[in-house]
């Protein structure tokens, strides 16, 4: 009796031993099913499930799957990782704070580069993350220059093993916002890109060459350039860099027209408010913008021309169109500005894709902006319409890892609602 109690103990224990095991190991798998699906490509949702294996998408389908560990995401939506293309997020905290900014240079103008003053642990991560932003193209404010300062790409995971991709566009800005007058910003910018072409791999192989390169060439002198801003130019214009250039007044964006054609540059524009005047030109010269429907209202005489239904009057002319916002904790405000673009005549799907697919294609971030097989899996399930500002994310998923949504704003909240300890003024 004695020894069939002692061997139903040690079977006890090790069956206790085995439950422990296996909550502590990690799903193989991770199955979304029942989900209303938009996938960052097609123009209408659809229902299905999504298979997540290790950080890829590994199956999408309306059909029942197998799964490790299942999400019922019945009645939520479903949407790729949203993907922020204008931020300062990791490099600024505090925009009043001078020793919180890392996002300016005074040594040098176009060659300026953020990326090594990337912090994971930056608040605004967590902040941007609990609102449906996965990753970002973080980007310096404007140097001297009026080209000049490069952007990167992170994944916005809060790992110190940084992901990204390093300098991968660089930045530029005309007219009203420039102390210079518009003649001049633009006679810089050619003389700047004319130099730039004259540039060959053999200069670039020494700093020697490079000085000697400056030297022969007044206006990288006059600019006082270095070897990095040399370097950069050089990718400007013969490695087909993304050139995202601030404008708003009609007049600006045809020049801007003109300069991308004479240069064959990989032009981007941001901001556009006058960007429906001259849509058809846009078109005609496949130019991407980057836009915010919320800033509808003129703020300058650059921006006269203003209208909420921008969006969907550009949309008409089949041109790539993103979002932007107000940089560093607000810029989950993209949702809002794309759903005020599709409450004055967008469509939900171009909405959607503007803040998924449409920024993978245009800054090639490869395997991301899209819900299918073989794409990191970065995906969000919604609690409610993602367009509308008061809804939030229940999951987020980045590289196919459940991330936690705290923030301090939540622990702050927590603190001051659920704490038995605090004043009645402060719980529920």
């Amino acid at each position: 009796m004695n020894n069939k109690r002692i061997h139903l103990s040690i079977m006890c224990i090790f069956g206790y031993v085995l439950i422990a095991f296996a909550a502590n190991t990690i799903a193989d798998t991770i199955l979304i099913k029942n989900a209303t699906i938009y996938d960052g490509n097609k123009n209408e949702p659809y229902q299905g499930n999504i298979l997540i294996d290790g950080k890829v998408i590994k199956r999408v389908s309306p059909n029942d799957m197998q799964g490790d560990f299942i999400i019922d995401a019945s009645g939520m939506i479903v949407t790729p990782g949203l993907i922020a293309t204008d931020t300062n997020i990791g490099i600024v905290e505090i925009g009043a704070l001078s020793v919180t900014r890392d996002d300016s240079s005074e040594i040098y103008k176009i060659g300026f580069s953020i990326y090594d003053a990337f912090n994971p642990n930056s608040t605004l991560i967590p902040w941007n993350r609990s609102n449906g932003i996965t990753s970002a193209l973080t980007i310096p404010q404007n140097t001297s220059s009026p080209i000049g300062g490069l952007g990167s790409f992170f994944v916005l995971d809060g790992k110190l093993d940084i992901t990204g991709a390093k300098d991968i566009v660089m930045t530029g800005s005309v007219g009203g916002s420039s102390n210079h007058s518009r003649s001049e910003t633009y006679a810089v910018i050619d003389d700047l890109l004319s130099f730039a072409k004259s540039i060959n791999q053999k200069s670039l192989d020494t700093d020697k060459n490079i000085s000697e390169l400056i030297g022969d060439s007044p206006i990288a002198e006059f600019m006082e350039l270095h070897p990095r801003d040399i370097r950069a130019l050089f990718e400007l214009i013969n490695n087909d860099m993304p050139l995202v250039m601030k404008a708003h007044r009609a007049s600006d964006i045809l020049k801007l027209v003109e300069l991308k054609k004479k240069y064959n540059l990989n032009l981007i524009i941001m901001g556009a408010q006058e960007a429906h005047m001259v849509g058809d030109i846009i078109a005609l010269n496949d130019i991407p913008l980057i836009i915010n429907p919320i800033n509808n209202i003129p703020g300058s005489f650059d921006e006269l021309a203003s209208n909420i239904k921008m969006a969907s009057r550009l949309e008409k002319y089949g041109i790539d169109l993103m979002f932007t916002a107000p940089r560093s904790h607000n810029y989950h405000l993209i949702r809002q500005g794309a759903g005020v673009a599709v409450a004055h005549g967008m469509s939900y799907a171009t909405a959607i894709k503007g803040l998924t697919s449409t920024p993978a294609k245009v800054f090639n971030l490869e395997k991301r902006g899209e819900i299918k097989s073989g794409n990191y899996a970065d995906i969000i399930i919604w609690d409610a319409d993602p367009l509308e500002p008061s809804s939030m994310p229940e999951y987020v998923f980045i590289n196919g890892e459940n991330v936690d949504l705290t923030t301090i704003s939540s622990r702050l909240r927590d603190r001051y609602t659920s704490d038995p300890e605090k004043p009645n003024t402060y719980r529920d």
